[in-house]
């Protein structure tokens, strides 16, 4: 007799050609791992061949794509999506070109917001209400999230519960579920033993079950067995649809096939290393030491993708890493976080607990340090990562991370666009500015709001190569410059607001 796995085993085309017009998709995933590419994939094929499904509506917390053709990359196309509710945009260019042009509906919400979202809407709950989004722009007082003028409002309010305002994320029906695995068993059961991360699979399986909507589901491979029900992450009851996808398809990372360390931990601290290369003595070390010297002993940390993923060399070097615990918003708990296109996983993790688990704990102000970019600052101490001109990145976990750790460092250099640093002798000297200023005086997107971050009494550094800042009640104040910099020449007059300065202390920079 056939088993119930193998009467739901089909073809990635077969999958998607279940998927009707009008229908809202919700993917899995973080940056590569965790994405079903086998099924993106095959939808695009489906569109590109048929002009059909039309008018998707595409939901989904972690940007999933790899900066050109994969991931969500394979649905941006116009007629295609009608609108779009998404985390981080940024790894899908695609995405963000249909929504700035206007072509579709386009939302940017918070990463742990809309993974959360997921739950609620397979608990039959209105949606997500949280503290998460007040003060910046996805608050519907600056704008509720929209990206263009043709996005409705109304998908967040705000609400007054106990006497506190809250912002309420609506729920909506989901259609179909695209998520990922390491293998479906005689009963459907889905295992993801050799995936780097959990995410958010269970919430979309449940969410599109109880909407009665479908759930496509690829594997590496099929077990003869089955599984021992602790491993089970989803229930093969959730699961319409299981495709066996080509390995090039189910690559643990978008940068790498297969990674042994990113699903075993380790109590031998010497065999963590870092996730980078040593740091040479340029700009990005110098901010990565200013910001590494803000840890404490038995702090919990997150630490952003970008100039932050320093901080962890850092702290190798000085022999720090056993000493506080690393975590990451994909779901990974201690061990050391990859970068680059394996961002969202982490080698010798202590454990790996599902997306939406994770951001409870972040949101709950779980998190002691948190380090993260910024491209823009102005002179209330707001900072935007999301938006530049005609590109659109999106915010991801950042408004999650940056309005509830409770000690918070903006890592970035001082000017972008071409800057040229030289160190020796401990002192920093200006080769070439940057044609681009990121001290303005008003930032395009509010993405952190300083503001909202003195209501909940958080401690927050700005360290770019030069000069740290500290947010006050009067905004930015210059507590730190580096030697070998001018104050007025070199800070000030290359800023679009002058900041209160204070006592001012020498900023420690390695010696060559």
């Amino acid at each position: 007799m056939a088993s119930a796995c193998t009467k739901k085993l089909c073809t990635a085309d077969e999958a998607v050609a279940l998927i009707a017009d009008r229908s809202t998709v919700a993917s899995s995933g973080f940056v590569g791992a965790g994405h079903p590419e086998a099924l993106t994939a095959a939808l695009e094929r489906r569109f590109l061949s048929t002009a059909g499904p039309r008018g998707l509506t595409l939901i989904y917390g972690a940007g999933q794509g790899d900066g050109r053709s994969r991931g969500l990359n394979h649905l941006a196309h116009e007629g295609l999506l009608a609108r779009c509710i998404g985390g981080h945009w940024g790894l899908a260019p695609g995405l963000g070109k249909l929504a700035l042009a206007g072509k579709i509906e386009a939302y940017n919400f918070p990463q742990g917001v809309l993974c959360q979202l997921f739950r609620d809407i397979a608990a039959g709950r209105p949606g997500c209400i949280t503290h998460i989004g007040l003060g910046t722009f996805i608050d519907p007082l600056f704008g509720g999230g929209r990206l263009n003028d043709r996005t409705p409002p109304g998908m967040v309010e705000r609400v007054e519960l106990g006497g506190k305002t809250w912002l309420w994320y609506h729920a909506l029906p989901i259609h179909v579920g695209l998520i990922r695995a390491t293998a479906a068993d005689p009963w459907g059961n889905l295992v993801m033993n050799d995936e780097a991360i959990i995410g958010e699979v269970l919430p979309i399986a449940q969410a599109a079950r109880n909407c009665g909507g479908i759930v496509l589901a690829q594997v590496q491979r099929l077990l003869d067995e089955p599984a021992p029900p602790q491993q089970v992450r989803v229930p093969g009851i959730l699961v319409d649809r299981i495709v066996i996808a080509d390995p090039r398809d189910h690559e643990q990372t978008f940068a790498e096939h297969f990674n042994p360390e990113y699903c075993r931990g380790s109590l031998d601290l010497g065999e963590w290393g870092t996730s980078g290369e040593a740091l040479r003595l340029d700009e990005r070390r110098v901010i990565a030491a200013r910001a590494c010297d803000e840890l404490a002993d038995g702090a919990i940390v997150n630490l952003g993708i970008g100039m932050p993923e320093g901080i962890a060399v850092i702290a190798a070097e000085r022999g720090l890493l056993d000493r506080m615990t690393l975590t990451v918003e994909s779901g990974p708990i201690g061990g050391v976080p990859a970068g680059g296109l394996s961002f969202g996983a982490s080698r010798f993790p202590q454990a790996i607990v599902d997306q939406p688990a994770q951001f409870d704990f972040y949101d709950g102000r779980g998190l002691d340090f948190a380090a993260v970019g910024a491209a823009q600052i102005d002179a209330r101490g707001n900072v935007n990562v999301a938006k530049f001109g005609t590109r659109f990145a999106g915010v991801g976990g950042f408004v999650n991370i940056t309005q509830t750790a409770k000690r918070l460092v903006f890592c970035g250099t001082f000017t972008a666009g071409g800057l040229e640093v030289r160190i020796a002798d401990g002192r920093l000297h200006v080769v070439r500015e940057g044609s681009i200023r990121k001290f303005v005086r008003a930032v395009e997107l509010v993405c952190f709001s300083a503001a909202r971050s003195r209501e909940i009494g958080q401690d927050v550094l700005y360290v770019t190569e030069r000069a740290v800042f500290r947010l006050t009640a009067d905004g930015m104040e210059l507590i730190e410059v580096a030697p070998g910099i001018d104050v007025e020449t070199d800070i000030v007059a290359q800023m679009e607001f002058r900041p209160r300065i204070g006592e001012v202390r020498p900023m420690a920079i390695e010696k060559t």
